[in-house]
């Protein structure tokens, strides 16, 4: 088996995963199965959530393709299976860590990908019923997103460099 392309088989299911993620949070988590997702729009207390019944339901077909890859030696398969794994890994640090921060370790960011995902969730969160949401993807921001980041930033740092210059006597 040729390392650079078990290497592009992974790479390539982790890119895939974005779109199949967007689909899946549109129809699937926005549609019949919203009453457990319901609880990540609407906010009820404690630290767990109904939605996160996800990551498992998600780590169920990345775990048997790495354990029948591995166990079959079919190396494709077990490929896919940490893509999966690696797409999920990256949608828990972006969405449960920078975005929700359910654990407190990169809160500071000024990044301008960072506030863009964080804005782009927002507008997906203002929507508290299943219908009519906007921004379904992970990883991909929308341009209007990006842009309005842009803006923010060149406004904040116009207000910066303006200073009181007392007028001359």
């Amino acid at each position: 088996m040729d390392t650079l392309l078990y290497i592009l088989v992974l790479v390539g299911t982790f890119s895939i995963m974005e779109g199949l993620t967007w689909c899946t949070h549109k129809f699937v988590m926005h549609g019949f199965l919203w009453y457990l997702h319901k609880d990540h729009h609407q906010v009820e207390p404690g630290f767990f959530e109904k939605n996160d019944l996800f990551a498992f339901i998600f780590a169920i077909p990345s775990f048997l393709l790495i354990y029948f890859g591995t166990y079959d030696h079919i190396w494709w398969m077990q490929a896919i299976g940490f893509g999966i794994m690696f797409y999920g890994f990256a949608y828990f640090i972006v969405h449960d860590v920078i975005i929700h921060q359910r654990f407190k370790w990169f809160t500071k960011s000024n990044n301008t990908y960072v506030r863009a995902i964080r804005w782009a969730h927002k507008m997906h969160h203002k929507h508290f019923g299943k219908e009519d949401g906007e921004s379904f993807g992970f990883l991909y921001v929308h341009r209007k997103y990006m842009d309005k980041v842009r803006r923010d930033k060149k406004l904040m740092a116009g207000s910066k460099k303006v200073e009181y210059a007392p007028e001359a006597e």
